[in-house]
């Protein structure tokens, strides 16, 4: 069964910064993703490695989940990311973050390679494992990719820019709208057209959240990359939200309050949303499968919707509620 855990916002830090790895702890994010990957140039790959195991072992990281993304499984850095860390700090990490999956023997591979470290260092916790949706053979392969691994796999994220590339789209932006995704109407009586936009992304965006909700996934939704364009962001998370997705990537911490804004119910929800379970409960002692409130109908999906958010709800209060303070020795 997959693992519960609250994430709305994952804040990406570059394992090569050091200043932004003592920072991460701080921002407030429900994940952080310790990037070996894409962040890093190759001549800092290693020291990259070592930074990411001293931030594991040395900071106070509180609630906060914790991802590390390996290098690609065709790179020769791949396996030394697995070993190095996970058994020097593996006990600290949360999930491993496999970039540019294709198919499911990717999946196998690091599993087994997961398995043989624990295993020999007598670690009982396993490891998730988080998957990205960037290349085109992933995108086709989904459905094989999301029952993988059940015992390890948690998530799957959509990672745009490279699936951009990997489709060879016409664009530019990372996570962002392309004016030219349009259509034009037809001229009416005096001449005049209208533009239509439409979204890219919608395709493998659905793609992503259906393979993910069939298999107890979570889906999360990549990168925005123009950090200084608060409300696009807000437009791309809410677009998302609405979709099913759990949350979004933050590449800068301002983002991270952002993606809270947009994946926290609102207090209007929230309050609907008990009000829901408190009709629905007493409709069951009346032996009514549906009933009346506000106005509206209510039965039981209304129930499981109330009931996925009321999740959601406590998984938010718990991780605001103070931390215990620490056993006297």
């Amino acid at each position: 069964m997959t693992p519960t855990r609250l994430h709305r916002s994952e804040l990406c830090v570059p394992g090569s910064s050091v200043h932004m790895l003592e920072k991460a702890p701080t921002a407030g994010a429900d994940y952080v993703m310790l990037d070996l990957e894409d962040a890093v140039a190759p001549a800092d790959k290693e020291q990259a490695r070592l930074n990411v195991i001293d931030a594991l072992m040395q900071q106070d990281w509180g609630r906060t989940s914790l991802s590390l993304r390996i290098n690609g499984l065709d790179t020769h850095w791949c396996y030394r990311d697995v070993v190095d860390v996970v058994e020097a700090a593996g006990e600290h990490l949360h999930t491993i973050l496999i970039p540019k999956v294709s198919c499911a023997a990717d999946i196998h591979l690091i599993a087994t390679l997961l398995t043989q470290i624990e295993d020999g260092r007598g670690q009982t916790d396993r490891l998730g494992i988080t998957v990205l949706i960037e290349i085109a053979a992933g995108m086709f392969n989904i459905d094989e990719i999301a029952r993988a691994c059940p015992e390890r796999m948690e998530a799957m994220v959509f990672g745009v820019a490279d699936y951009s590339a990997s489709i060879q789209s016409h664009t530019a932006t990372i996570g962002g709208s392309e004016y030219g995704y349009s259509v034009l109407t037809d001229p009416d009586e005096d001449g005049a057209r209208e533009r239509h936009w439409g979204d890219q992304w919608h395709y493998p965006l659905a793609r992503i959240a259906v393979a993910c909700r069939a298999n107890g996934l979570r889906p999360i939704d990549g990168p925005f990359g123009d950090f200084n364009d608060p409300e696009g962001y807000r437009t791309a998370a809410r677009r998302a939200a609405i979709m099913g997705f759990e949350g979004k990537w933050a590449i800068h911490p301002s983002q991270v309050e952002l993606a809270h804004e947009v994946f926290t119910p609102s207090e209007r929800l929230q309050t609907r949303t008990r009000r829901i379970i408190e009709a629905m409960e007493q409709a069951a002692k009346e032996g009514k499968g549906a009933v009346s409130l506000d106005g509206r109908l209510i039965d039981a999906a209304s129930l499981r919707q109330a009931e996925h958010l009321l999740n959601k709800i406590e998984q938010i209060d718990a991780l605001a509620a103070p931390r215990p303070a620490p056993a006297e020795v």
